[in-house]
């Protein structure tokens, strides 16, 4: 069904105006816009396999199940002091259309001020207002009907694209607590919003990546599948890039080329215009580090030849921390818990999904609230956190990306600082789970974290010649050390606000006690900071490795404005690893509106030459 089936010698024999490495969520909508002028020829090199037809892919209810399985790259993180010496394992998607075949099909946007941010650094046409275009450019949203009303939903359809790829929907089911969340919220004050406005701070009912016919709707089955068989593109899957092959020209650097390995071969593909590097916030920088670009001491080690100098390659590294909560809950309805312990609970799901595209298997967790930290911490707490901050950056305070992120942690407009989430199934495998009884989790994920790290290629192992793209990376995001400390403290005391949450009415009807952590002995104020410590993990949302240099260039970044790497004539990077700083959302709409962005980039410069 729609599979690429060129052959990797074929594939290198083709002449190519431009090279895509990584069929990702970015990559694929590149190649899909570049393509669509018969004149221009695309191919792209994918690692992973297609998982066309895959339910653990397709059905919106087995969110989270192909984590582990051959559509995961399984990367794990270095061992992290911040988290009593933890590692945390990173799922990314090794598959045709990436992250988008595995994510958990949240859609929306972040705050207008994360992106007036990022052109505020000196990236110009990437605030709010210039990306609007390109949301709704990869955007089809399919309107809510009548029945769907009750489920709360704040929306403008004027807001939305509808001519897009994408297909965006609400659900037509929820779990049980929904109709309480939104109400509890509002009995603590927080207000119910339209979404996709340029704010997401209160309560909404969140965009899922849906389709009409109830299934996933992603890069490789909406950018590619229709376009699959057009002569000017060609997909090769099942084939992993080595380097990006550099040529002096003009006293810079020309990419001509793409060394990879497919079935025990290796073969080099060639590029007679350009070559993007899509391969997400862990692949894309150590893409350029195998292929001669970054920081000389990490190559030397390595033992690759450094063609440009830059540190930053690698660096910036900014991942999302979640910790959650969970409670006995008093509901009979079964939940997705069930389906993984019950097998005629699952076969009747799996029945009635085929039939009615209903159930447990269409039923997403879609209830969202984003909130500014003056809701759970004082406003003497917050100025403390921002005098914290200052000093341990000493001068590099200055730098235009902490002062950025200074200016959201004290900004006098309300920005979602933190996301809170309740779902009625136990997302927490840390304890026995009692046969008969039902779980719900309040999970909250910090997003605008100071936690920074960094993410590079090992050095070169025992007995090879140099380190390559076999070798695992070593993920180093320094969760809660240096200024990360602060996030430990703002966690901490999140958690007190979603404890008060379960607390509140209505949804405290549906609460029978909190399991994990056990709740204490009296009633006093409880101290989360160690728990944080010892139970926080990654939301799997990185950013800024191959950040947008801005104003300060290649001193702060990798690429320009125009995504173009530093130092090369023709090199870009299209994808999450581009962003300067976070953005509070789930990245995924974020993702395709860069991608969407890069590809009329990529076709604006060849109109100009």
């Amino acid at each position: 069904m729609g599979m690429p089936n060129i052959s990797p010698s074929e594939f290198a024999a083709r002449q190519f105006d431009y090279l895509i490495v990584g069929g990702g969520t970015a990559g694929l909508v590149v190649a899909s816009r570049l393509t669509e002028d018969a004149s221009i020829t695309v191919g792209v090199i994918e690692a992973g396999t297609s998982g066309f037809g895959d339910p653990l892919i397709e059905i919106p209810g087995r969110f989270g199940e192909a984590i582990h399985t051959k559509y995961d790259w399984g990367f794990e993180t270095s061992a992290q002091e911040g988290l009593g010496n933890r590692k945390l394992e990173w799922a990314r998607g090794k598959a045709l259309g990436g992250s988008s075949a595995i994510n958990f099909f949240t859609w929306m946007r972040g705050n207008k001020q994360d992106y007036d941010s990022w052109e505020e650094l000196g990236n110009k046409g990437w605030g709010w207002k210039s990306m609007i275009p390109f949301f709704k450019k990869v955007e089809k949203f399919i309107q809510p009907g009548p029945d769907q009303e009750k489920h709360k939903l704040d929306y403008n359809p004027e807001s939305h694209g509808s001519s897009g790829f994408i297909q965006t929907s609400y659900s037509k089911q929820h779990g049980a607590h929904h109709e309480h969340w939104h109400e509890t919220l509002q009995n603590m004050g927080v207000q119910r919003r339209p979404t996709f406005d340029g704010s997401n701070v209160g309560v909404w009912t969140g965009l899922t990546s849906v389709n009409a016919d109830t299934k996933r709707s992603y890069a490789a089955n909406e950018y590619y599948l229709p376009y699959a068989s057009r002569k000017n593109l060609a997909v090769i899957c099942d084939s992993i890039a080595r380097e990006v092959i550099l040529e002096p020209f003009n006293g810079q650097l020309m990419a001509t080329g793409v060394r990879f390995e497919a079935g025990g071969s290796e073969y080099v593909a060639f590029a007679s215009k350009e070559i993007v590097v899509s391969c997400g916030s862990v692949q894309s920088p150590l893409i350029l580090e195998l292929s001669g670009i970054g920081n000389p001491e990490i190559l030397k080690a390595a033992n690759i030849e450094v063609k440009i100098e830059n540190k930053n390659v690698g660096e910036n590294l900014q991942d999302r921390l979640m910790v959650a909560m969970v409670y006995e809950i008093d509901s009979t309805t079964p939940n997705a818990d069930d389906l993984r312990t019950n097998q005629a609970l699952a076969t009747s799901a799996d029945e009635e999904y085929e039939r009615n595209r209903t159930g447990l298997r269409a039923v997403l967790p879609c209830s969202f609230t984003y909130l500014p930290l003056s809701q759970f911490i004082a406003e003497d707490g917050i100025s403390r956190l921002a005098a914290q901050a200052k000093a341990t950056w000493g001068h590099k305070a200055d730098v235009p990306r902490n002062r950025n992120l200074l200016q959201k942690l004290t900004s006098k407009e309300p920005l979602g600082q933190m996301e809170y989430v309740f779902d009625t199934r136990n997302w927490y495998p840390v304890f026995e789970l009692e046969d008969g009884k039902k779980y719900g989790t309040m999970l909250q994920m910090l997003q605008y974290p100071f936690s920074t790290g960094s993410l590079h290629i090992p050095p070169k192992p025992p007995g090879k010649e140099k380190t390559t793209s076999d070798d695992k990376p070593i993920i180093d995001p320094m969760y809660y050390q240096g200024n990360g400390v602060l996030d430990k403290t703002i966690m901490a005391e999140g958690l007190k606000f979603g404890h008060k949450i379960t607390k509140t009415a209505p949804l405290c009807n549906l609460i029978k006690q909190r399991v994990f952590p056990p709740p204490p002995k009296d009633d006093g104020d409880e101290d989360f900071f160690e728990y944080v410590k010892h139970h926080t993990i990654s939301d799997w949302h990185p950013t800024g490795t191959c950040a947008m240099g801005g104003s300060g260039g290649s001193r702060y970044g990798v690429v320009d404005e125009r995504l173009k790497v530093y130092g090369t004539t023709n090199l870009r990077c299209i994808d999450a690893s581009i962003m300067p700083s976070q953005i509070s959302c789930h990245p995924q709409a974020t993702v395709y509106a860069i991608a969407e962005k890069g590809a009329s980039m990529i076709l604006e410069d060849l109109k100009a030459l």
